[in-house]
């Protein structure tokens, strides 16, 4: 396993890696769908989603920090960059933001924390043999379903909106 097995060591550590370049995406993602819809009705929530999501990469932070693995700075970059140029999809309009875009980013904040949500549950399954992962990983879990929850009802609010 992890603590033993170098092999699974250097599997787990490329694994974080990705999902650190995973939340970065969706970090950037949470904070620009939430203020591109300021002052809205789906202003509130999402700005707590965007904190939560930003909380959780933090989480994921200290976990890669515990099991003193190194942030592959060329992923986050990576991903970073991926979600900048995400931005030039048409939606619809030669300016500005349309209703099509909410759905389509709360549709892509969706995948997003189901991956999260997959990595917690993965870790989960580990954690009986790394005793370096005492993060709270149920609780990581459960806030993720939680946030699906919510997601699915904004996208289905979004959709009512954008095509009605």
């Amino acid at each position: 396993m992890p603590s033993t097995d170098p092999e699974g060591s250097q599997l787990l550590g490329i694994y974080l890696n990705d999902h650190l370049g995973g939340s970065t995406t969706g970090v950037e993602l949470a904070k620009r769908t939430a203020k591109a819809n300021r002052g809205t009705e789906f202003g509130g929530p999402l700005q707590r989603l965007a904190s939560e999501i930003d909380e959780d990469r933090e989480s994921l932070k200290r976990i890669l920090d515990r099991l003193e693995v190194r942030p592959d700075r060329l992923k986050v970059a990576a991903a970073w960059a991926m979600e900048k140029a995400g931005r030039l999809k048409p939606n619809g309009r030669l300016r500005g933001y349309s209703p099509l875009s909410r759905v389509v980013e709360v549709e892509a904040l969706v995948t997003g924390v189901s991956g999260k949500l997959s990595l917690w549950r993965a870790l989960e399954t580990v954690a009986p043999t790394e005793p370096r992962l005492d993060a709270d990983l149920t609780a990581l879990a459960q806030r993720a379903e939680d946030q699906l929850q919510r997601l699915h009802a904004l996208r289905d609010r979004a959709a009512a909106v954008a095509f009605a």
